[in-house]
């Protein structure tokens, strides 16, 4: 599954970094970087969607 964050909505809170770091990290402006854009395995996809709920701006988001 591709991993999508809406650079526009983001804020820069870093919940998704704590809770899916393989993915996520933030530069120095404090914008989201997307670390990984596929979770492949189960473990993955369930690392991303554990910081879904966590994204006070819901940015990020699982596609197909």
């Amino acid at each position: 599954m591709d991993v999508v964050v809406d650079l526009g909505m983001c804020q820069g809170y870093g919940n998704c970094v704590a809770a899916a770091p393989d993915f996520f990290d933030l530069d120095d402006s404090g914008q989201v970087l997307l670390l990984k854009g596929t979770a492949k395995t189960e473990a993955e996809q369930a690392a991303v969607r554990d910081a879904i709920p966590v994204c006070p701006m819901s940015a990020i988001r699982l596609g197909e």
